[in-house]
């Protein structure tokens, strides 16, 4: 009777525990499909891109959170507030009436959020390791670098791509040393998207094609 109720018990547990963990990996998965779409209409310069940016980062509080990655999920929030701002940027209208077009920055505009990375990669990496991050420097260098390059995006800097692409090369190892493999996989993805938009934003701007070196 004891063990057949202990054995009732271990089976709704490791049921209980099934949900949670499709429930888990159907929000990474959900991630996954909203950050791929966030990316291309960012490449299409579509206003579209804040609203699922949004959702995004909100599946994704939800899978760090669960992962026990704290630091991770209340960045996401961080996220959220920016890709919040940048709708507004992006819809509102200046004193000449019409709304942001796509700009390079120049070398200011590299310099300053490159100026602004060192600082918020100390900071953060202070702060992670207070909370025993798995990886404080490197969760910091990519959330600086991210943070940077949605400010570009915001203001429809070229440079933006630049940053983007700096962190996803960081992002795949990263997350596949964490064992979130699907994340991973979305910033392979993500990789390859900013490198197309880097040069669609550069036709856009009729910027030539980088060349490729002969062998």
């Amino acid at each position: 009777m004891g063990n057949a109720l202990v054995g009732a018990g271990s089976i709704r547990l490791s049921s209980l525990r099934r949900k949670a963990w499709r429930r888990a990996h159907m929000t990474e998965w959900l991630g996954f499909v909203t950050g791929a779409i966030c990316v291309w209409l960012t490449v299409r310069t579509n206003v579209w891109t804040f609203p699922v940016g949004i959702a995004n980062n909100g599946f994704f509080l939800v899978v760090f959170a669960t992962a026990g990655l704290y630091a991770d999920a209340g960045l996401q929030v961080v996220f959220l507030a920016l890709a919040a701002h940048g709708w507004w940027q992006w819809l509102r209208r200046g004193a000449d009436g019409e709304r942001l077009v796509v700009r390079r920055g120049g070398p200011a505009a590299i310099g300053v959020a490159l100026a602004a990375v060192v600082p918020a990669t100390a900071l953060l990496t202070w702060l992670l390791t207070a909370v025993h991050d798995t990886a404080p420097f490197w969760d910091a260098l990519t959330t600086a670098l991210s943070l940077a390059a949605q400010w570009l995006l915001n203001a429809k800097r070229i440079e933006t791509w630049y940053l983007w692409i700096a962190a996803d090369l960081i992002y795949i190892p990263l997350y596949a040393a964490k064992g979130l493999y699907p994340t991973a996989a979305v910033y392979v993805l993500f990789l390859g998207l900013c490198l197309y938009g880097l040069r669609a934003w550069q036709r856009e701007l009729g910027l030539p094609a980088p060349k490729s070196v002969a062998a």
